[in-house]
């Protein structure tokens, strides 16, 4: 594969507007396809902002009308805001072009990364991203044993009715530890077009998780979220783990050629 350079595009105080940095990708995907550039990674923070991916339900956005970006990647609607690291690969890959390839990918590096900090994560058959488990659903605490008290009686998340936005921090994304349950801790949505990558993830360092609260993220009603300090219980900064996450992308990426899929 060439080479891998990375594109800081602003953090913190210089946080880039999603609509900004989703023109820069444009911009560099019309580049890399022209073979103008190499594979690049544009690497950055936002301010607080929800977008869309293409099967989003409108049963999934927020209900009291927050503003929410419609994009053209794969995947549902998710948050992103201070505190997460936001990353676009923008890759050239061989054709025919096996997205899901690219994906497992991506969520190598990400697991590397999480393993450097000393957490264990994993991956979740038809869920994208990267996951912290949740505990066997027989050693999840009892309701008396939460700092949030649930109603006794079969989870009502099972119910198709169920709006988990409407029903308090009991069913919240941002208290499935608490609950036990599986918790997301890096989000993945890509596009490919003309073989070139677009999109990419986003790794939770110390967010506000209440900001998934508002939403479905992903689409996901029986599991929630998480962060790295939530998990490691101590602030872990998007700076800190900035060179980690490049590192592991840099070896993953460019340590082997990615083959077509089969056809």
């Amino acid at each position: 594969m060439s080479e891998l350079r990375f594109v800081h595009l602003g953090f913190g105080p210089e946080a880039v507007e999603y609509q900004e940095a989703w023109q820069e990708q444009r911009r560099v995907h019309a580049a890399r396809f022209a073979d103008e550039i190499p594979d690049t990674c544009l690497m950055l923070e936002h301010p607080p902002v929800y977008t869309a991916g293409r099967r989003t339900e409108e049963s999934e956005r927020p209900l009291d009308g927050t503003p929410v970006v419609d994009v053209d990647r794969g995947g549902k609607i998710t948050w992103h805001g201070p505190g997460q690291l936001v990353g676009y690969p923008i890759l050239k890959l061989p054709r025919p072009v096996d997205v899901i390839a690219h994906v497992r990918r991506l969520e190598e590096a990400l697991i590397r990364t999480c393993a450097e900090f000393g957490l264990a994560t994993t991956r979740i058959e038809g869920r994208s991203g990267v996951w912290v488990l949740g505990d066997p659903v027989e050693r999840r605490p009892a309701p008396g044993g939460l700092e949030l008290h649930f109603d006794a009686g079969p989870d009502p998340r099972q119910d198709e009715e169920f709006d988990l936005r409407l029903s308090g921090p009991e069913y919240a994304p941002s208290n499935a530890g608490q609950r036990g349950e599986d918790r997301k801790l890096a989000a993945i949505g890509i596009r490919v077009a003309k073989g070139v990558t677009m999109h990419g993830f986003s790794l939770n360092c110390d967010p506000d998780n209440t900001w998934f609260d508002r939403i479905v993220p992903c689409g996901i009603r029986d599991a929630g979220v998480t962060s790295l300090s939530d998990e490691l219980g101590r602030r872990v900064t998007v700076a800190e783990v900035l060179p980690v996450v490049e590192k592991h992308l840099r070896d993953v990426l460019t340590s082997a050629e990615p083959l077509p899929r089969a056809v």
